[in-house]
């Protein structure tokens, strides 16, 4: 009787641990798959990043014999009171902030540090400035430099320079993006401003705008800048006028093809101007 009381108690505590496997393996978690191949990554470089040659003041909160103004040295690294040399190249006056701070944690210098780096003056930051502008070069940035300030600093777009110019930014595997910037729809507010703020190694470009020529019997024959929605007696007025001896109602329009050869018609003075149009205003028969 014993034996078997013995044996009933074995098969059930054999029967429940068999159960309490199964139940393990049906409640856990599914075995883990490998994680899916992440996207690329974006481009998350600061728009001001330091490098050499830029001057830089170090403030620490409260530790005012520790405060300096250095440089950013070739090796991309300022030296640092106590710490010694900290590499901050690429990265943002917030970034390069932290890092000090670490640095002085680290090294048991201070329990707490609170770091402001303040750019005093940025060599290393600079964007070419290209095509229809007053004088073409690179020129230094700051954070806030707008496309307005860095079109000014190269004396402004010229009289045959387009209203809509191109930002040109390598992004972090070296491919480079073009941006169309309309600088009337920005001036009105009408265009985002996404990429109105620049960073180093952009380069804006200024094409040359379209243009449409005219001679005769105008005041100022030449060639002038194509404005949008111009029409030919608009383009007579941007001329000057009609002379004396012409006649509005014998203008000519030699326009191309599309197979590239040109057409001559005579020209209707609510038509629109297109793109290097020939417009030639007649004598008066009368």
């Amino acid at each position: 009787m014993l034996t078997r009381r013995l044996v009933g108690r074995l098969v059930f505590v054999a029967v429940l641990v068999v159960a309490s496997m199964g139940a393990g393996r049906s409640s856990g978690a599914a075995p883990a798959k490998p994680p899916a191949a992440a996207d690329a990554a974006p481009d998350t470089r600061p728009l001001l990043q330091l490098g050499a040659g830029d001057s830089v003041t170090i403030q620490v909160y409260g530790q005012p014999d520790m405060g300096a103004t250095v440089y950013v040295s070739d090796d991309g690294t300022i030296p640092v009171y106590l710490a010694g040399p900290v590499p901050v190249a690429g990265l943002s006056p917030a970034q390069a902030s932290l890092r000090i701070e670490k640095a002085l944690r680290d090294g048991k210098y201070l329990v707490d540090p609170h770091v402001t780096l303040i750019v005093s003056q940025s060599r290393s930051q600079r964007v070419s400035v290209l095509g229809q502008v007053g004088t073409p070069g690179r020129y230094p940035i700051e954070s806030n430099t707008s496309i307005f300030d860095l079109l000014a600093q190269s004396g402004g777009v010229t009289e045959n320079g387009a209203d809509v110019v191109f930002l040109l930014r390598p992004d972090k595997d070296g491919k480079e993006t073009r941006y169309p910037i309309n600088l009337k729809q920005m001036v009105s507010g009408a265009a985002p401003t996404q990429t109105e703020r620049l960073r180093g190694g952009d380069t804006v470009f200024v094409p040359r705008a379209d243009q449409f020529y005219i001679y005769g019997e105008v005041t100022a024959p030449g060639k002038y800048k194509v404005e949008p929605g111009m029409t030919v007696v608009q383009a007579i007025a941007r001329a000057g006028g009609v002379t004396l001896r012409g006649s509005q109602r014998r203008v000519e329009v030699k326009r191309h093809k599309p197979d590239g050869s040109y057409a001559t018609s005579k020209a209707k003075l609510g038509e629109a101007v297109q793109p290097d149009d020939v417009i030639r205003v007649k004598e008066s028969i009368f």
